[in-house]
């Protein structure tokens, strides 16, 4: 197996280079639905100031280096999951898997994420996961639907 290390996202250094990923693979997931001036405004950038945003508000932000390569990133919030992304070029390795399975044992009680309507991708890896839909939907005029995960406590 490659060396694979999560590293949390503190120093500024690695907070840009979790930006450079939440950036490229962010683009990449929405291109196919979103208006192409919608995906280029997420630059690496743009995503640095959110993922300081919302370190400074308490998320703990966490950067897969793949032989001190960055290939994803998570952020954890309590029990919350977000901004799981994996590089287009190195996704379907099993790199989203091992992220996520980190980001859960991180969480506060029952983890619980959020996926729009239309990514089966990150839904196939959730339910082979044990996550199932909690019912809870925001729905966005015009757009897509999200639709939140929960993972049930497993009984020991």
């Amino acid at each position: 197996m490659e060396k694979l290390q999560i590293v949390p996202a503190r120093e500024e250094s690695l907070l840009r280079q979790a930006a450079e990923v939440h950036a490229a693979a962010w683009q990449d997931s929405h291109r196919s639905f979103c208006p192409p001036d919608f995906v280029a405004a997420h630059t690496p950038e743009r995503q640095y100031g959110y993922l300081r945003e919302k370190a400074e508000a308490g998320s703990r932000i966490f950067l897969l280096l793949r032989a001190e390569t960055p290939v994803g990133m998570v952020t954890v919030t309590d029990g919350v999951i977000a901004d799981l992304y994996i590089l287009p070029e190195a996704q379907n390795r099993g790199y989203g898997t091992y992220l996520l399975r980190y980001a859960i044992e991180g969480c506060e009680g029952s983890p619980t994420l959020w996926i729009l309507e239309n990514n089966t991708g990150a839904e196939r890896l959730y339910r082979r996961e044990g996550f199932l839909p909690t019912g809870r939907v925001i729905r966005h005029p015009g757009g897509l639907d999200e639709i939140e995960f929960y993972l049930p406590k497993q009984s020991a």
